[in-house]
């Protein structure tokens, strides 16, 4: 299905591995121009490389930190209003309410919860300027499932589909729509090292749907359609994608 992106321009943060990078991948395939954003200029640079020579999309890469307000404001400023904004970035740490200090959860939060929010807020009025956009927050599912051991986690992907939902119920009335993911288990490099070093996500893999953690690229293959014209009256609302975990 061609889902009419080419031409448009893409902003993706985190967007250096994972499920990012399967992001930046899935977009450019599509014909997008892309603003790729994380840490990690180097391998950003080669995920760029890699892209223009497949598909001869222009792609520009910014080194930020989303947890600093002033590269929030730069990345917003030198991207100038994309027609899409995709909020993936994130590391909030694993652990109980006794095992997250208060230094670690505010750590996990300024990067994912308000570096979401900081961008949106930017993004969302150079958007409503044009009168048209797309937000897509990359949240996760444990913000339905809340998880004793993932608390700081689990709280915050909460408190981002409220702000999903808050936000996408009325952003139609500036031309922009708003809508999240929550993905479940992925392969991605992160949750592989969970696997690896901890028996009780080992004993939860066993019993992951189909017997696999989802591929990045199937939650990167929601997300454009979710920010094409194919899925043009989707606002305010969040697709699951955890291979039915969540429902049952």
């Amino acid at each position: 299905m061609d889902l009419g992106l080419s031409g448009r321009t893409a902003l993706i943060t985190g967007a250096s591995a994972g499920i990012g990078a399967a992001m930046a991948e899935v977009f450019a395939a599509e014909g997008c121009h892309l603003h790729l954003a994380a840490r990690g200029k180097e391998k950003l640079d080669a995920i760029a490389d890699r892209l223009r020579a497949d598909h001869g999309v222009r792609i520009d890469t910014h080194r930020v930190d989303l947890r600093v307000h002033a590269d929030i404001e730069r990345l917003a400023e030198v991207t100038d209003g994309p027609h899409i904004l995709i909020n993936n970035a994130g590391d909030i740490p694993a652990g109980s309410l006794a095992a997250v200090d208060d230094t670690a959860w505010r750590h996990g939060w300024e990067l994912k919860v308000f570096g979401y929010i900081g961008l949106t807020r930017l993004i969302y009025e150079r958007m409503k300027e044009r009168g048209r956009g797309v937000i897509v927050n990359d949240i996760g599912a444990a913000g339905e499932r809340p998880d004793f051991e993932y608390i700081a986690g689990s709280t915050g992907n909460a408190a981002l589909m409220a702000f999903t939902r808050a936000l996408g119920g009325r952003s139609w009335r500036d031309g922009i729509r708003v809508v999240g993911i929550n993905p479940g288990p992925v392969a991605t490099e992160r949750i592989t090292k969970l696997i690896d070093s901890s028996a009780r996500f080992r004993a939860m893999a066993a019993d992951f749907p189909f017997a696999r953690p989802a591929e990045p690229r199937e939650i990167a293959y929601a997300a454009a359609f979710l920010a094409s014209d194919r899925s043009a009256y989707t606002s305010g609302t969040i697709l699951t994608v955890d291979g039915g975990l969540s429902a049952a």
